[in-house]
């Protein structure tokens, strides 16, 4: 009504002042809702253009411990705040606690049996503290690594692991302990090189899985329904949200105990790898938006039952093929499969990426930024591509340092410039030094993309202006507008111009395709830290030497720079071999080579005389594995031969061993298993586990969620081969029936076995 009042008053005599009048608030309505944007978008509210007067923020109990591993920061973030009394209880069935309602229904009834019940109070005595806490940091992770390794004794002709009582478990052999803090949780390292402070623990007696349990299981009763993700969905029992997803990673406070429900037009067994490259059921990736994202997308198609993806289709014009022939064009060191293997894709809104880069053996990790919008990470998941879903807020991706060769980001929607440029920092941190960002979008300005929100708001203000006085405005005003237009291009254009000067990256190539019609530019990454020192401004600053660079696990974004590895015993001073040598290739920083050796050999055993041929599983089924607790890449690597792929877990308690599976070509993550796992359900044909629940015995409240979320990540006909001891295999099957989960093979020798199983589609 305003708008139309003036636009009446504006064809009266003196209209004028009411034209400059109106112009001034529609202008000041734009910059209140480009301010309220900003503050959403993330915890940092002011938008720089310049990392100047950034501060480095406290990192407390975000360091990484000295013993070499990934460990978790949080302070309790997922359970009770307070322990009364500092004890624990142990009953013969699971904890009461457990029993409530995770995510709005209850997953367990844990029936108790009194003739086997002991005394709640019965504990050990207290554990002597650890004499070597005055080790150093290098001696304490060599221990570590020795403990894991004693574990894997190579069994030539059964593939079974056979392990001594210790087993390498520090925390106990057949004893359930868990840490009672009597100052804190847990103080970790305080980044002066000190050993960690460990609180005081309370042995008792009982397995990791009750024998004696009877469960239940009923299905989730969430928002997201049967595409819910736990540690990155938002749920709520009392009034409507707006969102549907965390701005960070934040997972419920009682382990997930519910059955995810299968997708509401049933689903169906998936399309196997080749052909799913091309299509895929659309019932199985069933979503709400889908439908629409698919009719303003060239690159899938829905055709009856199926959604199809024409080949060397995508976004761009021309085809992917020829936007991957330009960007090679560009940068002749740029070869697609040799000297490029490790890619990241930001953003995953375009597989057909990925899909064309994979025939050219380079493995492409795409990125899932979930949201509110259509998230193809799903489908990539579906196709048999690596996804993997996390938000790209204020903490760091779940990976190493300076470990893929190139990062991608087309049309992925991100303000690379705001908040001081924490995002490029961040993409800075995990790009190996000399390696590569590209940069590409349809716009003919390729810092149009990067600033799209501000690019977007000048342009609806200068359509507002145009469409109710544009007939009566004179020259002046209209010349104004456009000048205002242009003075927001140049400002995006010389902010990331600053940006990536100010961390040094050098711009190899800006071009827009002909053909195409995509502008790409093409950054490079320094590979020594010279050009650092020459900087005039020394924004962002470096980060401290005794700072962690490998420290992830709900570690914030920091806001300087790690200095480039410039050591011999430092990875990523050199770059790897060309595929496919790189990954038979150990690089000089690698301290025991003898043992990546034995494990490449151990597990190539196990695979070529167990698993492909004594285990009844049609691998020709099998696209997306994962390795739940894998060390060097062993596993990975002795199936590097078949027709898939696998996301190698190094859980964050284990030792640091993720940086040289990247090393060798193949893809990984950090993880903790005491949490959900950042993929859709029903993403991995089968999951390997060795000896991962003998490691989480002291670290997890509900060792049965693991199970569960087994359950939830693993597609109906999937496999999983377990590994571990006998005590734990025993009750551990028993919770695989009770989820009808058909147990194909059980074999053991002296304390070790294993298991191998196939989900079914039950759902209760």
């Amino acid at each position: 009504m305003a708008i139309a009042r003036f636009g009446r008053q504006a064809k009266r005599p003196h209209g004028l002042c009411v034209k400059m009048t109106a112009v001034a608030i529609l202008g000041l309505c734009f910059i209140f809702v480009w301010s309220m944007f900003s503050s959403t978008s993330s915890s940092v509210v002011s938008q720089r253009e310049t990392f100047d007067d950034i501060a480095e923020p406290v990192s407390t109990n975000t360091r990484p411990s000295n013993s070499g591993t990934q460990s978790n920061k949080k302070q309790v973030e997922n359970h009770e705040s307070s322990k009364e009394g500092k004890k624990v209880k142990v009953e013969s069935d699971l904890d009461r606690r457990d029993e409530k309602k995770a995510n709005g229904s209850v997953a367990l009834v844990a029936e108790k049996h009194k003739s086997g019940k002991k005394d709640g109070k019965e504990v050990a005595k207290e554990k002597k503290e650890n004499d070597g806490s005055k080790q150093s940091e290098a001696e304490d992770s060599q221990k570590d690594k020795e403990e894991q390794e004693e574990e894997e004794v190579i069994d030539g002709e059964e593939g079974l692991d056979i392990e001594g009582e210790d087993n390498g478990d520090k925390e106990g052999d057949s004893d359930l302990v868990e840490s009672v803090d009597q100052e804190s949780e847990e103080k970790l390292d305080d980044g002066s090189g000190e050993s960690r402070k460990r609180g005081r623990k309370r042995k008792i007696n009982g397995p990791l899985f009750d024998p004696k349990a009877h469960y239940t299981w009923k299905l989730c009763s969430t928002r997201s329904k049967h595409n819910y993700m736990p540690c990155i969905d938002m749920e709520s029992g009392t009034a409507k949200l707006q969102s549907y997803r965390h701005t960070e990673r934040s997972c419920p406070r009682t382990s997930l105990m519910c059955l995810v429900p299968l997708p509401h037009d049933g689903y169906g067994t998936p399309v196997r790898w080749p052909e799913s490259k091309l299509k895929i059921l659309h019932k199985n990736v069933a979503h709400p938006k889908l439908a629409a994202f698919v009719k303003k997308h060239s690159w899938l198609v829905e055709s009856g039952e199926y959604l199809t993806f024409p080949q060397n289709q995508s976004e761009f014009k021309g085809g992917v093929l020829h936007y991957l022939e330009s960007i090679e064009e560009m940068v002749p060191d740029i070869e697609w499969g040799k000297n490029i293997r490790v890619v990241l894709d930001i953003g995953c809104t375009d597989s057909s990426f990925s899909a064309s880069l994979l025939d050219k053996e380079v493995l492409t990790l795409s990125l899932g930024l979930k949201d509110d919008l259509v998230d193809v990470a799903q489908v990539a998941l579906e196709r048999g591509l690596p996804a993997v879903v996390s938000p790209l807020g204020t903490r760091r991706l779940p990976f190493p340092s300076a470990v893929f060769d190139a990062i991608h980001c087309g049309g992925c929607g991100l303000s690379w410039h705001s908040n001081g440029g924490k995002l490029l920092l961040e993409m800075n941190w995990i790009l190996r030094p000399s390696g590569y960002f590209i940069l590409s979008t349809k716009h003919e300005n390729i810092e149009e993309e990067e600033g799209w929100p501000l690019r977007v708001g000048g342009e609806l203000l200068g359509s507002l202006i145009l469409l109710f006085w544009g007939e009566l405005m004179d020259p002046i005003f209209l010349c104004h507008i456009n000048a205002y237009q242009s003075a927001v291009q140049f400002l995006l254009a010389t902010s990331m111009t600053k940006l990536t000067a100010s961390i040094c990256w050098n711009i190899l190539a800006h071009k827009t395709d002909d053909v195409s019609e995509v502008g790409v530019k093409i950054y490079q990454k320094p590979e020594s830290n010279d050009i650092y020192k020459l900087r005039r401004n020394k924004n962002p600053p470096l980060c401290k030497e005794n700072e962690n660079p490998d420290a992830a696990w709900y570690v914030p974004i920091k806001t300087c720079l790690h200095t480039i590895p410039s050591s011999i015993e430092q990875h990523g001073t050199e770059w790897p071999e060309e595929w496919p040598k790189r990954l038979e290739t150990y690089p000089d920083w690698l301290n025991d080579k003898e043992k990546l050796t034995a494990d490449t050999n151990h597990w190539k055993a196990i695979v070529d005389k167990s698993y492909l041929t004594g285990f009844g599983i049609d691998w020709s089924n099998i696209r997306n594995v994962m390795d739940m607790k894998a060390i060097y890449g062993g596993f990975a690597a002795a199936l590097s031969q078949q027709k898939l792929w696998v996301m190698s877990v190094v859980p964050v308690h284990a030792p640091d061993t993720l940086p040289f599976i990247f090393e060798r070509g193949l893809v990984g993550i950090y993880h903790d298993w005491c949490e959900s796992f950042g993929t859709y359900p029903r993403s991995y044909d089968l999951l390997h586990a060795d000896h991962l629940f003998s490691r989480l015995k002291n670290r997890c409240k509900q060792p049965a969620s693991i199970v569960v979320e087994m359950d939830r990540i693993l597609r109906p006909g999937g496999w999983t081969i377990i590994r571990d001891k006998v005590e734990i295999l025993d009750p551990l099957e028993g919770i695989l029936r009770s989820l009808h989960w058909e147990i194909r093979m059980t074999y053991a020798l002296d304390k070790e076995g294993i298991i191998c199983a196939q989900k079914t589609l039950w759902r209760p």
